[in-house]
């Protein structure tokens, strides 16, 4: 049995796609995962499956579109892949000023395109910061998501590839939930 990380894209944005994290529970634990357990609103999930990672996410949007009418995107990580992207820590030349409200990881659904991805541009001094690294997009935006230009391109685009962010307390807080 593997313990995954399942972040839903999108839900429970304001009045959009709204998804209780309770129902959500049961729906994926009457599906056959186990130990499932949920953190905020936002669609972070963490359960044990014998499934692949591959059908998990089908399974898990299969449950959100039967069970609540939304069509969502699913990235699912295994626990130990969120380890090292948590071991390797915010990727700037000093991650000891960094604020972990405003530094983000993008889970990509897929590894873009190496060719793709060469042509994103750097970003300028007052930009913020990106780093690709695998299937994950590390965003550094000190203005927040707003006000910092790298924070409002069209990632998906970009790298022709899905994803759904998560800040850097999230995505540590998430990791301390993958302990079976």
């Amino acid at each position: 049995m593997t313990r995954y990380v399942v972040l839903l894209r999108g839900i429970n944005v304001g009045r959009a796609k709204r998804v209780g994290m309770g129902p959500l529970r049961e729906l994926l634990t009457a599906r056959g995962h186990r130990d499932v357990r949920t953190l905020l609103q936002s669609g972070n999930v963490v359960l044990s499956s014998d499934l692949d990672a591959e059908a998990v996410a089908a399974d898990v949007h299969a449950a959100v579109a039967e069970g609540f009418g939304h069509d969502v995107a699913v990235v699912v990580r295994t626990a130990a892949e969120l380890a090292v992207v948590v071991a390797a820590g915010p990727l700037l030349e000093d991650p000891a000023v960094v604020d972990p409200a405003r530094y983000l990881v993008t889970f990509l659904a897929g590894t873009p395109d190496p060719a793709l991805a060469a042509t994103v541009p750097a970003a300028g001094p007052d930009e913020g910061g990106w780093w690709l690294r695998g299937r994950e997009l590390h965003l550094w935006l000190p203005g927040g998501v707003l006000d910092t230009p790298v924070g409002r391109w069209r990632w998906d685009r970009l790298l022709g590839v899905a994803g759904t962010a998560r800040n850097w307390t999230t995505v540590q807080r998430v990791a301390a939930l993958t302990p079976g």
